[in-house]
């Protein structure tokens, strides 16, 4: 159980370092309820393929709620959940954090490439 606990953690925290992810989320959470089509608008760069891939494993995670009208055409939102809204506080910081250093993080590369080549 331990063992799926750490996977699960694991798999879950992903998510803070995915574009998709991250950017669905932020969307959702921005925008409100949406259909499949607005939040591919919003992610420029974005396939539909790794958009539903990415919007299942969101709702796998309860980070997102999936409500399918079953009508015809089919019409389909989604919107973030309680889980996913706490999820987003808990990483803006940490984005925040990394977007101020990136300068930093950039130059400590650079360090370590001309350290290693000599």
């Amino acid at each position: 159980m331990e063992d799926e606990d750490d996977w699960l953690k694991r798999e879950v925290l992903s998510h803070a370092g995915n574009r998709w992810a991250f950017g669905v989320i932020h969307a959702l959470k921005e925008g409100g309820r949406m259909r499949h089509a607005e939040l591919r608008r919003r992610l420029d760069g974005v396939t539909q393929r790794m958009l539903t891939r990415t919007l299942r494993q969101l709702e796998r995670d309860g980070l997102i709620l999936r409500q399918d009208y079953e009508e015809v055409p089919p019409r389909v939102d989604y919107e973030l959940t309680r889980l996913g809204e706490e999820f987003l506080l808990k990483i803006i910081p940490m984005w925040l954090w990394i977007f101020e250093h990136a300068e930093d993080f950039r130059q400590a590369r650079e360090a370590h490439s001309t350290a290693a080549s000599e």
